[in-house]
């Protein structure tokens, strides 16, 4: 039987999208090119991601893993004194929390998952092309252990990564950003350290003058430790060593506060090296098509973005096709909501980071800077109830509204209030209504207010007319 959806890829994006799918009751294939579990860098996973994996009900298995759990992130950035976002602090008590992962398990982990699901998935398939008829995707042409398939399809969700089968191969709209031109360097020691102030299990960032340091605590007392640069430096270097361990060993001495967080450890094994070159395509989706993850867009690690943006986009491409095929919407307003809350994810996040490479603005400028992308919307997030106590400047500095912001940002948060709040809607995951956000809502630039879309998770994951939430809610 042909499937109604195809899938391609089977990292975080394309494993969340078929799950989801499938807890629909639409009939998946997934085609994933290489056998898992594979090697995969970008080991930070964002707190949004929780609740994504949650609603596709994976969430019990990815705790089972004993991944260590991460509360925020510290940043020594520029002149500043080390900024501290502590997840608990900044949303309270019940905060969600994530974690640091060994992405070969965790994708495994989520591919295992959406099989369970019912999707089909289908591990060594090259995808060929997808096809076209009459500007619509009908079909995907592919191999499997030399036999060629040809499947018909309602729609296509191309979360192929970085070969972007319909961005890079087909259509060749993928616009590179020349601002992050980047080569990424890394490797793994055993045992190591966190800076003093860095919440449980939490990434540290750490400027230098010709790039940044991430320092990632995984489990095992294993510590993921990379660089990264501009192209150019990297290849201005890279001619003076050897090769590239003697390169790396040298990198990570260079750095006063790196050094001493892996003095104390031993190195281990193979050296990495990969581009990091930030792009996007020129559209995100289109007739019978999603493009979702790395397929659409990538952006440097430095807020440790992908795996959230990749999840997100594969949650709406999700809740467009559920609500398209039960006609709920219509296909055009479908995709604009796709397009419109995938890519403004993506720019704020763009935005965040071109910020951050501006080394000696100073931590306010940043704070600002979040707070102008947020519109000043996320200060919600921020648990109601907490009360600093008189005289702690760091309580007060945790629920001032531009540290709220920037918390909310580079947790993922803002992007699924963004999904909920788009015709009024309460955050992910609720299930009524909550009057100051209905009465916030977004600007023109990036909704219609005469469609008043939005995503709901209940009863089932889908998309709603504001009208149509309200008199049923």
């Amino acid at each position: 039987m042909a499937p109604d959806i195809v899938v391609i890829g089977g990292g975080p994006a394309g494993s969340i999208a078929a799950s989801l799918l499938a807890r629909q009751g639409a009939r998946v294939r997934l085609l994933e090119r290489q056998h898992f579990p594979r090697y995969h860098v970008g080991e930070s996973v964002s707190t949004s991601c929780r609740s994504i994996i949650e609603l596709a009900g994976a969430l019990e298995k990815v705790d089972s893993r004993g991944y260590t759990v991460k509360q925020g992130l510290l940043l020594r950035w520029g002149a500043e004194r080390d900024w501290v976002v502590n997840w608990p602090e900044m949303f309270g008590t019940n905060a969600q929390s994530s974690w640091q992962v060994d992405r070969a398990d965790f994708d495994d982990v989520l591919l295992r998952h959406a099989a369970e699901q019912g999707v089909e998935v289908i591990e060594g398939a090259a995808v060929q092309q997808v096809r076209f008829e009459e500007g619509r995707a009908v079909g995907v042409d592919w191999t499997h252990e030399g036999r060629t398939h040809r499947d018909d399809t309602e729609y296509v969700i191309d979360a192929s990564g970085r070969a972007g089968i319909l961005s890079a191969r087909q259509f060749r709209d993928r616009r590179k950003h020349d601002v992050f031109r980047n080569v990424a360097i890394w490797g793994y020691y055993k045992g190591g350290e966190l800076l003093p102030r860095t919440p449980g299990g939490g990434i540290n960032v750490i400027s230098s003058p010709e790039g940044w340091y991430w320092v990632i605590p995984l489990k095992d007392q294993i510590f993921s430790v990379g660089f990264v640069t501009h192209q150019d430096r990297f290849l201005d270097r890279k001619g003076r060593y050897a090769d590239t361990t003697e390169m790396y060993l040298d990198v990570i001495q260079e750095s006063e506060t790196v050094r001493e967080l892996v003095s104390r450890g031993e190195f281990r094994g193979k050296v990495r090296v990969e581009q990091d070159f930030s792009y996007s395509a020129d559209s995100f989706c289109g007739p019978g098509y999603f493009i979702a993850g790395d397929a659409a867009c990538f952006l440097d690690p430095l807020l440790s973005t992908g795996v959230h943006l990749g999840m997100y986009s594969g949650m709406l491409a999700a809740a467009a096709i559920t609500s398209t095929r039960a006609g709920e919407v219509d296909e055009d307003e479908a995709r604009a909501f796709y397009e419109s809350l995938y890519r403004n994810a993506y720019g704020r996040m763009f935005s965040m980071v071109s910020g951050f490479y501006e080394q000696y603005r100073g931590k306010q400028s940043y704070f600002w800077l979040a707070q102008r992308l947020a519109r000043g919307q996320y200060r919600n997030l921020v648990e109601r109830e907490r009360t600093p106590v008189p005289g702690d400047a760091a309580a007060a500095a945790a629920t001032a509204p531009e540290s709220a912001a920037f918390a909310a940002i580079t947790a993922g948060l803002a992007d699924l209030d963004d999904a909920a709040r788009a015709g009024g809607a309460a955050p992910l995951g609720a299930d009524v209504l909550a009057p100051d956000v209905l009465e916030g809502g977004l600007d023109g630039k990036h909704y219609d207010a005469a469609t008043g879309l939005m995503l709901v998770t209940s009863p089932r994951l889908g998309i709603r007319r504001t009208a149509d939430r309200v008199q049923t809610g």
